[in-house]
């Protein structure tokens, strides 16, 4: 496994662009041609600036130009996957490695919302507790790569690892399909703490609580509940609550200072997905008779709720046992 394409220029597929440029040449697609125009001048990404792009990566706007690569990564953002995942119908088949982290319209896992666009292509998924800026510094990090087919997993972490970007690998892409996606709107909430000061105890009640609503989802799900606790669980959830750095932090923060959703959402730098997310998961959750009351919280705080009343919700809900 040599070419390796990388489908979405915004900073993490940028960041997957330089960790797979290491081993052999890498073909990088963008959606804008001033994207790719800009990437051919400057030898520099946009999304991530100040870091020079290794030689082996070249951008293109082409789908079609993808051909020659013996897998592609995709990166873009869960809402544009189903229709750039229908653009690469004309190619041969080859392993995807779904990079997003969400779920598709009704709750639909993204492996699904793949194999409905690209019927027969072997699927993988990355996800772990990554900001695109340390990796692509060359700081340590660890992430999961997830896969059914114990042996393309291995070769695709042969592939893409590095002495600083550790992947361990596994078969339950269900686990850490729900664990990337539930994290991101739990990191709304713990952002919404945090905006309107209501201090460390409540962040880490938010985390302790989101966690147990992760688990309770994806055991309904199958997911298997050693991989919600590992790195694409429980360790992107830590990672993704605790500053600014997350888009999804910085989305629910600005909700909590009393930022209306909108002006948020138009405000962020890059998608924040757990704003998506939210009211995908609340109605799925509802639909199976789950209990998940922050993703619930998360869900009218993206509608337009205010911030006091959703709080004050969540607080005056019965007391029950931990678990």
């Amino acid at each position: 496994m040599t070419a390796i394409g990388v489908v979405g220029a915004g900073a993490w597929g940028v960041a997957l662009a330089q960790l797979a440029a290491a081993g052999g040449p890498v073909r990088l697609w963008a959606r804008d041609p001033t994207t790719v125009a800009a990437i051919a001048a400057t030898r520099t990404a946009p999304r991530l600036p100040g870091r020079p792009l290794l030689p082996a990566v070249r951008a293109t706007a082409n789908l079609a130009d993808l051909a020659g690569c013996d897998a592609l990564l995709i990166v873009v953002p869960v809402t544009a996957t189903a229709a750039v995942l229908a653009g690469l119908a004309g190619l041969a088949p080859r392993p995807l490695v779904l990079c997003a982290k969400g779920l598709g319209p009704g709750g639909v896992p993204l492996t699904e919302v793949a194999a409905a666009a690209l019927p027969g292509w072997p699927l993988a998924l990355l996800s772990g507790p990554t900001f695109a800026e340390e990796v692509a510094a060359g700081l340590p990090a660890a992430a999961t790569l997830a896969c059914t087919d114990a042996d393309l997993a291995a070769r695709l972490a042969a592939r893409l690892g590095r002495p600083h970007f550790r992947l361990y690998t596994g078969g339950d892409v269900v686990g850490v399909g729900l664990g990337g996606a539930v994290k991101n709107v739990l990191a709304v909430a713990a952002g919404v703490v945090a905006g309107r000061g209501l201090g460390e105890n409540a962040r880490a009640a938010i985390v302790t609580r989101g966690f147990a609503e992760m688990r309770r989802y994806g055991a309904a799900l199958g997911g298997d509940p050693a991989t919600l606790a590992g790195l694409s669980g429980l360790g992107d959830l830590v990672l993704t609550c605790s500053g600014a750095r997350s888009r999804n932090f910085a989305l629910g923060e600005a909700l909590g200072r009393g930022v209306t959703a909108a002006a948020a959402l138009a405000a962020s730098r890059g998608v924040a997905e757990g704003a998506a997310t939210a009211p995908i998961l609340a109605a799925d959750a509802r639909a199976r008779g789950i209990d998940l009351p922050i993703a619930a919280a998360v869900a009218d705080l993206v509608a337009g709720a205010g911030v006091d009343a959703v709080i004050a919700r969540l607080l005056d809900r019965p007391r029950k046992s931990e678990g």
